[in-house]
């Protein structure tokens, strides 16, 4: 199946060489061809994350690439070719990708090939104008909170909780009945993360001696696991109000690395990409509203600024608009 009105070029923004943010620059390249397995995607929106410069640095570059790369594995558009394999997904279907290798290249392009199952169906409630932004850090989140595995009632601390991956994982965690504890970034984070229904909201920048007796006044048993989305020194003090043979759980990629110490169990993850974590995913987030927070939205022509954003201090997602 293939829309008619396909073209044999796209722009897209690209690097020939390993670098800083001045690599990427724009060109006409393309459109990749699909396998039987894959589909193409129409491009309207791609999410920019710290990921996308390792790749441009050259530390995390997918398996198969070859230059010049197109960066980005999330993205959501609309379907307008499905490979003869293709069952769940047809020509005109809203979608959003996590693509976790991508050899045709990524998301920062008017039009992207991917393997079909690391798409799903937009859900309801997702604007395709945000849905870009998530796929990536809505995963983790979720490989997160399976990696803990508690039960509905239970107490949970989510450090970082105003960052990309931590505001998606206060409104999963709450579908999933936990009580939470979201220690965000200053008071814009505080704002964001209690109008997305954190049971306790605390600045992170604050003093720490207070912070630990909030939560112990909000949890005076202890919280049952603790969701680092950063490291530091405030999270390491933030073990203190776990109960005895708690777990902090963080996604690979957090530095520091949370310290190991007595009584505290520390477990390293990774997200997943897969159809059935994508299914579950939507059902969690068709059970209530649900926000994608993007601080800033950028043109594909402003990538390198996009970049640099990302080097600075924000609450949420980062965002390409393509179409």
């Amino acid at each position: 199946m293939v829309d008619g009105d396909v073209p044999e070029r796209m722009q897209a923004a690209a690097f020939d060489e390993f670098g800083g943010p001045e690599v990427i620059t724009l060109r006409k390249l393309p459109i990749p061809k699909i396998a039987d397995d894959e589909v193409l995607i129409k491009v309207w929106s791609a999410g920019v994350g710290v990921w996308d410069a390792y790749e441009r640095e050259g530390v995390l570059v997918p398996e198969g690439s070859a230059l010049p790369i197109v960066p980005g594995p999330d993205g959501a558009g609309t379907v307008v070719a499905a490979g003869s394999q293709v069952t769940d997904l047809a020509v005109g279907d809203l979608v959003y990708v996590c693509a976790t290798t991508r050899p045709k290249g990524g998301f920062y392009a008017e039009y992207a090939a991917t393997k079909a199952q690391y798409a799903a169906k937009l859900p309801d409630g997702v604007p395709v104008e945000h849905a870009g932004a998530m796929p990536t850090d809505a995963l983790t989140a979720l490989a997160g909170l399976d990696t803990l595995s508690l039960s509905a009632g239970a107490w949970l601390l989510i450090f970082g909780a105003s960052g990309g991956q931590g505001h998606l994982a206060v409104q999963l965690a709450k579908r999933q009945g936990l009580n939470v504890i979201a220690v965000a970034s200053g008071a814009d984070g505080v704002a964001l993360v209690t109008r997305l229904g954190a049971d306790v909201s605390l600045d992170g920048h604050g003093d720490v001696t207070d912070v630990l007796a909030r939560i112990r006044e909000a949890a005076p048993a202890g919280v049952n696991a603790i969701l680092a989305m950063a490291g530091g020194e405030t999270l390491d003090r933030l073990t203190e109000a776990l109960v005895d043979a708690g777990v902090v759980a963080y996604p690979h990629g957090v530095r520091p690395e949370p310290h190991e110490r007595p009584g505290v169990v520390v477990r390293a993850y990774d997200g997943e990409a897969s159809p059935g974590q994508l299914q579950r995913l939507n059902e969690l987030i068709e059970a209530g509203p649900f926000v994608v927070h993007v601080a800033e939205t950028f043109p594909l022509g402003k990538v390198r600024e996009a970049h640099q954003r990302l080097q600075t201090s924000y609450a949420g997602k980062l965002l390409l608009t393509i179409s």
